[in-house]
């Protein structure tokens, strides 16, 4: 009986020490978990920076675009180091992400959010654990607009008015001009910023047209697969379609799919007039080509945007509560000597 009880002993200490190694070696130093594409604890380097990012997910070619532009900036050799999750559209899943970044003590959280609402709980304990937020993209609708420190990204709506004064463009352009211009919408995610700025902004211009009827707004979530599902659907429902607004290039390369099926002829005198957003290159290629009219920039590249508040921040300076990010739209008349500076030609 008495070695059966000193073995139980000698386990139950084994197991405590096991336990208390990480606190001995690590004292009161940061501790990085890193994403759950691979789950690992880290030391951290007191010296780093320590930014913890949820993104929406990788829903569109932009998206990924916008993730590269952070994950460049925020490196070991800028003296950063860098918690990326990725939220999977989920908003329990950005949640559960920000709650491990201020349980991880990091020293800024950045995030773009998926819906504007559902935030004052979750961003009221990053306030309460001196975490300041930087919001990216898209924004917020809070109480207490204290809860974030700043928003950098797009003027949705001024994109949705320049998407209106470019079908404006288009149709002064077209000898054979209709009585009535049939539009039809693709919009993206409900309750996005960007889809709630681009809707606003575009309806400011189509208002001054008596003549422009909006058939529709159909929600396309942003990606090509329900871009030409949809696409096929308001074909089959409408007669008439003169002009698609696509509120972003992914769901741009559905609708066109879904149109070439059925032989829809896309530009020119007679053809459907696209008009879309974000300025991917591949949506750029279609537009030297013809198939899409004009399409609006949204610039992926915030990551070194957030990085100057962040410096600022860390100087002791103030930030502005919001900083848009340049944009501007792409034609058949300026595309080309664009997509030759991006190559390097």
């Amino acid at each position: 009986m008495k070695d059966w009880t000193g073995n139980r002993i000698r386990c139950f200490l084994t197991v405590l020490v096991f336990f208390l190694i990480p606190y001995l070696l690590f004292g009161c130093r940061k501790v990085s978990f890193e994403s759950s594409e691979g789950d690992a604890i880290t030391p951290m380097d007191k010296n780093l920076i320590v930014v913890g990012v949820s993104q929406v997910g990788s829903e569109s070619v932009w998206r990924t675009a916008n993730t590269a532009s952070i994950q460049k900036v925020f490196t070991k050799e800028n003296g950063y180091f860098l918690i990326f999750k990725n939220a999977r559209q989920k908003q329990e899943n950005q949640i559960k992400a920000i709650r491990s970044f201020i349980s991880q003590r990091v020293d800024y959280i950045v995030f773009s959010p998926i819906t504007e609402t559902g935030w004052d709980t979750v961003l009221q304990e990053a306030k309460e654990a001196n975490i300041p937020v930087i919001l990216i993209d898209r924004k917020v609708k809070v109480q207490d607009d204290s809860l974030y420190v700043t928003w950098i990204g797009s003027d949705f709506i001024h994109e949705g008015r320049m998407a209106g004064e470019a079908l404006e463009e288009c149709l002064s352009q077209r000898k054979n001009t209709k009585d009535t211009v049939h539009i039809a919408i693709l919009q993206g995610t409900k309750g996005a910023t960007s889809t709630l700025g681009r809707t606003q902004g575009f309806a400011s211009v189509a208002e001054t047209h008596k003549n422009w009827n909006i058939l529709e707004a159909s929600d396309a979530q942003f990606t090509t697969a329900k871009g030409e599902e949809e696409m096929e659907r308001l074909l089959k429902r409408y007669k008439t379609i003169d002009v698609l607004i696509s509120q972003n290039d992914d769901m741009t390369f559905g609708a066109i799919e879904a149109l070439q099926k059925e032989k829809i002829p896309i530009g020119g005198e007679d053809g459907i007039i696209i008009i879309s957003f974000d300025a991917v290159k591949n949506a750029l290629k279609l537009v030297e080509e013809g198939l899409i009219a004009a399409d609006v920039e949204c610039n992926p590249n915030q990551g070194e945007y957030v990085e100057k508040v962040i410096k600022k921040m860390e100087s002791g300076e103030a930030v502005a509560k919001l900083y848009f990010v340049p944009e501007r739209v792409f034609t058949r008349e300026n595309v080309s000597a664009h997509l030759l500076k991006e190559s390097g030609e």
